[in-house]
C-alpha cells in the first residue's frame, strides 16, 4: 500500500513568507535613508510589492540582494520626485488640475499670488522668464535676441526666479515687508547667495523679524545642502545640549580629538546657556573652516537686551548665574579667537574659533 506523502505548502504562501521575512531589513534600509519621513511606511510597502511581483524571476539566494537594490531605487525615485516638485514651484504653468473643492480654492489662491508676483517683475524680467519657462526657449536663443551671452541670461533668470519666489510668498501672505531690509534679506536667501546674506546680516534679521523668519523656511530649503555647517535654534535648556553635540560632531570631522573636543563643547555650552538665561532666544551656527587653516567657528546670536558693559562681562570671575562658573571670559580663554559685539536693545553676537593644529 502506497504511503501518502505530505502535500507541499502552497506556492503563494511560501513566497509571501519569504518576502515577509525581508520586512525588518527593508524597514531599516528605508528608515536609514528617509528618517521619519511621512512616506516611510508606504515606501516599505512599495518595495515588498515589487519584490513579490518579481520573485519568480529572481535566482535562488538572490532575494535579499534584490530587495536591497529595490529599496534603494524606490527611495531614490521618491527624492527625485520631491526634487522635481521643488524645482518647479516657481513655474507659471502647472499642468495638474486638482479636483477636490478645497484643493481648487488653494490652487486659485496660489495662482492669484503667482499673477501678483509676475506683475511686480520688470517687463524685461517677465518677458525672459515666460519665454524660457512657458515657451521653452533656451538661453542661447534668448541671448541672441538680446545681444547678450547664454551665461548672462542664465544669471538673469536665476535672479528673476529668486525675486519671483519672494514676491509670490509675500502675495500669498497678503502682506508687505515691515522694513526696508526685509526684501534684500529674502532675496539673498531665495538666491542662496551666502556672500550677500552676510552683507545684509541676514542671520540677525531673521532673529528680529517674525515675518521674514516665517517666509525664510521655504526659501532656505532651496539652497544646496551643506555638510560643513549646522544651525541650532536656542530657546530652552535642551537646545544647549543640541548645540554642544553639533559642535562636537563637526569638530571630530575636522580632526579634533580628546580634550580639544571637551574644551570646544564647554565653550559652546557656556555661550548657549547665556542665550537661554538672559534672552528670548537666538541661534548658534557651527561651521567647519578650511582657510586660513582647518578649524571650527561658532557664531552665537541672540535678540536679548544686550550687554551694557562688555569689558566687565569679559572680566575673569564675572558671572551673573550659577552655571559652570566660566561665563564669557571662560569661553574666551578656551578658544583661540574670540570676539563679541553687543547693542543695547538689539542683542549680542559672539564669534569664536578653534583651530586644528596637526600633531
Amino acid at each position: 500500500m502506497a504511503t501518502a506523502e505530505a502535500a507541499p505548502p502552497p506556492q503563494d504562501e511560501g513566497r509571501a513568507g519569504d518576502v515577509a521575512g525581508l520586512i525588518p531589513m527593508v524597514r531599516r534600509i528605508v528608515r536609514a535613508r528617509v528618517g521619519a519621513h511621512p512616506q516611510a511606511d508606504d515606501l516599505v510597502q512599495e518595495v515588498l510589492v515589487r519584490v513579490l511581483a518579481a520573485e519568480d524571476r529572481i535566482e535562488p539566494g538572490m532575494l535579499e540582494p534584490y530587495a536591497i537594490a529595490t529599496a534603494r531605487n524606490v527611495v531614490a525615485s521618491m527624492w527625485r520626485q520631491d526634487d522635481r516638485a521643488a524645482r518647479n514651484r516657481h513655474r507659471v504653468h502647472d499642468p495638474t488640475e486638482p479636483d477636490a473643492p478645497d484643493e481648487l480654492v488653494v490652487a486659485s489662491e496660489e495662482q492669484e499670488a503667482v499673477s501678483v508676483a509676475l506683475e511686480r517683475l520688470t517687463a524685461r524680467e517677465r518677458q525672459v522668464l515666460l519665454a524660457h519657462e512657458v515657451s521653452g526657449q533656451d538661453t542661447h536663443s534668448l541671448a541672441e535676441e538680446s545681444g547678450s551671452t547664454a551665461g548672462a541670461v542664465a544669471a538673469q533668470l536665476k535672479r528673476t526666479r529668486a525675486r519671483l519666489r519672494v514676491e509670490y510668498l509675500l502675495a500669498l501672505e497678503h502682506t508687505e515687508p515691515p522694513t526696508e531690509q526685509c526684501r534684500p534679506v529674502l532675496l539673498a536667501l531665495s538666491g542662496a547667495d551666502r556672500r550677500r546674506q552676510r552683507e545684509v546680516d541676514a542671520a540677525r534679521h531673521l532673529l528680529e523679524c517674525e515675518l521674514c523668519s516665517r517666509l525664510s523656511q521655504p526659501l532656505l530649503g532651496r539652497g544646496p545642502a551643506r555638510d560643513d555647517e549646522v544651525r541650532v535654534p536656542i530657546g530652552a535648556d535642551p537646545d544647549v545640549v543640541a548645540a554642544r553635540q553639533a559642535a562636537r560632531e563637526l569638530a571630530a570631522r575636522a580632526g579634533f580629538t580628546g580634550s580639544d573636543l571637551t574644551v570646544l563643547a564647554t565653550a559652546v555650552s557656556e555661550i548657549a546657556r547665556n542665550i537661554v538665561r538672559f534672552t528670548d532666544g537666538g541661534e548658534i551656527v557651527v561651521e567647519l573652516l578650511d582657510s586660513p587653516r582647518r578649524g571650527i567657528r561658532v557664531v552665537a546670536r541672540d535678540t536679548g537686551p544686550g550687554i551694557r558693559d562688555v569689558q566687565q562681562a569679559l572680566t575673569d570671575g564675572y558671572s551673573t548665574y550659577d552655571g559652570l562658573g566660566l561665563g564669557l571670559p571662560g569661553a574666551r580663554r578656551l578658544m583661540d579667537e574670540f570676539s563679541i559685539a553687543s547693542e543695547p536693545g538689539r542683542g549680542t553676537t559672539v564669534s569664536m574659533t578653534k583651530w586644528f593644529e596637526r600633531g
